[in-house]
């Protein structure tokens, strides 16, 4: 392996780091526990609720879609956890190379086998030290559970000041990769530590562990906190923690390696500016998932300052700023000169301009259906030359023309795909029943990134698009927003529960009726409120997304309606 393409195998790794830290955030709507939420049973209801009657029929397909959904909730926790995992174990990785650490590698593991009486005892202080650096950050992740508390880990992600919190954080941490400062712990803190370390035996190995947490804080710091930030905002009670095992664990394993076999030290490359390019890589990385977090609150709160295009341009800017730094044509005040560039460094720049150009459609409305989880809605964009084709240029109709009426609170949330859904259950329950259709009730939020992954890659086939426009009463109920409802609709549930905003409302609804917390959940009903089949969450394969919708159109059918 030659010295350049280290340095792009360095490079890469960084930029996995963010794509799987982004592929975290598309479980946040997934996991979300429901340990803490108290259901009533699904029967019969008057005022504003499901109406499902008293049938054996329905009480087993009530049953199926509680086992099913609870069988699912428990693979999505596990994938959520596993995403976690692997962003953890990367950016810990991408960590080793930090120019706070690197250096360290040759120094710390030539200790070990120096204090050693043999090979093996030096092997054996070197696993300690691994060990130590697991344990450290293991607390911290269990730390964060623990100042949050489960409850606020589940609403995290959907939580406006939060995310706002977590924007501005994360380009604080993103300038300060970029060389604007460095954020350090007091150097008292390192200073005691190292003279514990000097105290020798497992203690000392402890305390050693500790220092390189805090005098390498500077570097690591930014990345710890952007992880334990995607972690908890996924609502899994164990995400920081396991996230913070996969950091700590790919931090440890070198020092461990290394010191089982010192002669690859040799093949290591030497410290120099390419420490600081993988840095600045990062900060750009940074950069762009901060925005995530801001068009949430935009999305939430209805600020409708932040919309597709806004987004587009700032992420084109980020990753062609990237692209011309990685070419050598842009250059901060910590960095080396670089005479030249080096073939694989090119590749790597290609790679990132490549993706830039990709993006630039998208701001005539291009789905860019890879990115369609992370992006704004497509319906918040302002000149779309791409919705208009989904219905035939108008030549197919998505709904009668009292349909087309304005339908409550259609002002505040835009509408997915061109189609025309109703945002109160009420409302489309009443529009159903005149018109003798089946109802698709789409649980989703703002700050879910798959239900936004669904809409522009399932609801987009051509026949999924057909079954819903045509054959279903379309309503969307957002359990995340922050619009406040009138005094009259604003109470207080038997458990205790107040529901002031649009989003309590319809997240209540949800978990009282469906014993469910998770978006997006599909529920077919008729337009009595009866449960046709059970219901189902994320399903990126058109064709069986597409047999679930022919199942409950199968099932209505049966009931003469």
């Amino acid at each position: 392996m030659t010295l350049q393409f280290k340095h792009l195998y360095r490079l890469l790794l960084v930029t996995l780091m963010l794509s799987t830290g982004l592929a975290v955030n598309a479980y946040s709507q997934d996991t979300v526990s429901t340990a803490n939420l108290e259901f009533s049973p699904v029967t019969a209801d008057t005022g504003n609720a499901i109406i499902i009657k008293n049938s054996d029929t329905v009480k087993e397909k009530a049953v199926a879609q509680k086992n099913n959904h609870t069988t699912a909730s428990k693979t999505d926790v596990k994938k959520s956890l596993w995403a976690i995992f692997i962003a953890g174990l990367i950016s810990g990785f991408a960590a080793v190379l930090m120019p706070c650490i690197f250096p360290m590698l040759p120094m710390t593991v030539s200790y070990f086998i120096k204090s050693g009486e043999s090979k093996g005892s030096g092997v054996g202080r070197a696993l300690i030290y691994g060990i130590s650096i697991i344990v450290i950050y293991v607390v911290l992740g269990l730390i964060v559970t623990v100042i949050f508390g489960p409850a606020a880990l589940n609403s995290l992600s959907t939580n406006g000041v939060f995310n706002f919190l977590f924007f501005l954080m994360l380009v604080l941490f993103a300038a300060s990769f970029l060389g604007a400062f460095e954020i350090t712990l007091p150097s008292s803190w390192g200073n005691k530590m190292d003279q514990q370390s000097d105290k020798g035996g497992m203690a000392g190995i402890f305390f050693m562990a500790a220092t390189l947490a805090l005098v390498s804080f500077s570097c690591t710091g930014p990345i710890v906190g952007s992880l334990l930030v995607q972690a908890a905002t996924t609502g899994a009670l164990l995400g920081p923690a396991v996230g913070m095992f996969g950091f700590s664990l790919a931090l440890a394993i070198p020092f461990v390696l290394f010191a089982m076999f010192p002669g690859m030290m040799q093949s290591l490359p030497k410290s120099g500016g390419w420490l600081n390019s993988v840095k600045v890589v990062l900060g750009f990385l940074e950069l762009a998932l901060a925005f995530k977090f801001l068009s949430n609150v935009d999305l939430a709160y209805h600020w409708k300052l932040f919309d597709r295009e806004v987004f587009l341009v700032l992420w084109i800017v980020i990753f062609a700023l990237m692209g011309f730094y990685l070419l050598g044509k842009l250059t901060f005040s910590h960095d080396s000169k670089l005479p030249y560039i080096s073939v694989p460094r090119l590749f790597l720049a290609i790679v990132v301009l490549s993706f830039t150009i990709y993006m630039v459609p998208g701001l005539w409305g291009a789905p860019l259906k890879s990115l369609s989880g992370l992006l704004p809605p497509q319906s918040t964009q302002d000149f779309d030359l791409y919705t208009a084709t989904l219905n035939g240029g108008g030549r197919l109709s998505t709904s009668s023309s009292h349909e087309q009426a304005p339908h409550k609170y259609a002002e505040l949330f835009d509408k997915p795909a061109g189609l025309n859904p109703y945002f109160d259950y009420d409302e489309g329950m009443a529009y159903a029943a005149k018109v003798h259709k089946p109802v698709m009730i789409d649980f989703t939020g703002h700050a879910c990134v798959n239900c936004r992954k669904m809409e522009a890659s399932v609801w987009t086939d051509k026949e999924v698009y057909q079954r819903i426009s045509q054959q279903y009463v379309l309503i969307q109920l957002y359990v995340d927003d922050k619009t406040d409802l009138a005094q009259t609709e604003q109470i207080t549930t038997p458990q205790g529960k107040q529901i002031k905003t649009i989003g309590n409302k319809w997240s209540n609804l949800e978990a009282s009726k469906f014993q469910a917390n998770s978006q997006p959940f599909y529920v077919l009903l008729d337009n009595s409120g009866n449960l046709l089949v059970p219901a189902g969450g994320a399903d990126y394969d058109p064709v069986s997304y597409l047999k679930f919708l022919d199942s409950g159109l199968q099932a209505y059918q049966k009931l003469g309606r």
